[in-house]
């Protein structure tokens, strides 16, 4: 009994960890697939929103869920002027030139939000209704976890209608499998991609500022879970949202578990096992590269 709340344990905490790591990640995942764009940044505008969340709360006192929607509302609308500003700028740029550009912006908005702010970890105060533990039936477990965990569902439920059953789906998707194809048939790729850009900036800043409570939150933020999300999206194939939640779910159990058991190695371990799936698979595990 002890041994199977124990595994229920883990594999719960691993959820709620993976639901973070889906909505950060799977921005990210479309927008790459749609344009081939090697944006390194989208950690930093997880990290801005998570930044926006923490501070409205703290200092303007603002409920927890309209702070969300104001950190997804501020940092898409930032992400617009960037994408406009600068990104459009490197569409036609060879990858070296994206890579450059984009980790430059990240050591940018570190530096920004240090100066600004400072280097200390920020806390997120969450509100009551979200402390303490809750009884799930056969166990009591943190009521925050399961909330990210539903949060999380409902978010995959959200975004696998909106891409299947919309017209803007429809046209991601057809952008995603054949770009030059569908600019044939009219679709304005520029405009979609500023609006799938700014959607999953805003996305990847609610995914910061939930995962603030127990991932942390610091101008090292980017840098610290960067490769989380890449390996996230390489395991989950470029563009496709079921495949970057499958490929988080398992990330975010597997990470939970090692940390747990195997503290020191854990790490090394994910790493070792993404790079042997990527030489069986480069296309990922669950989808293919976009064409």
């Amino acid at each position: 009994m002890i041994f199977g709340i124990d595994v229920a344990s883990m594999v719960l905490g691993g959820l709620a960890a993976g639901m973070v790591l889906f909505i950060v990640s799977v921005g990210l995942s479309v927008t790459m697939g749609l344009m081939g764009f090697v944006n390194l940044a989208h950690g930093g505008f997880a990290m801005l929103g998570g930044y926006v969340i923490v501070l409205t709360m703290r200092n303007w006192g603002i409920g927890f869920i309209p702070a969300l929607a104001l950190g997804f509302i501020i940092i898409a609308g930032i992400s617009i002027a960037f994408e406009r500003l600068l990104y459009s700028r490197l569409y036609r740029a060879a990858e070296l030139d994206q890579v450059l550009f984009t980790i430059g912006l990240v050591f940018f908005m570190i530096a920004s939000v240090t100066l600004i702010v400072g280097p200390e970890n920020q806390q997120l105060m969450l509100p009551s209704w979200l402390q303490g533990q809750l009884d799930i039936g056969f166990m009591h477990y943190r009521t925050y976890s399961i909330f990210l965990i539903v949060v999380g569902t409902l978010i995959v439920i959200g975004l696998w209608l909106g891409f299947e059953r919309t017209r803007m789906g429809a046209q991601i998707r057809a952008a995603v499998d054949n770009r030059r194809m569908a600019e044939s048939l009219g679709i304005n790729i520029d405009r979609l991609f500023m609006l799938t850009f700014a959607f999953g900036s805003g996305m990847a800043a609610i995914g910061g500022g939930l995962g603030a409570e127990f991932l942390g939150l610091n101008p090292q933020y980017p840098l610290i879970y960067l490769v989380y999300f890449l390996i996230v999206v390489s395991v989950g194939g470029l563009g496709r949202v079921t495949g970057v939640f499958f490929a988080s779910i398992v990330i975010g159990v597997l990470d939970f578990a090692l940390k747990k058991y195997l503290p020191q190695g854990g790490t090394l371990f994910i790493f070792a096992l993404t790079i042997l799936l990527l030489l069986w698979r480069p296309q990922g595990l669950f989808g293919g590269k976009a064409s």
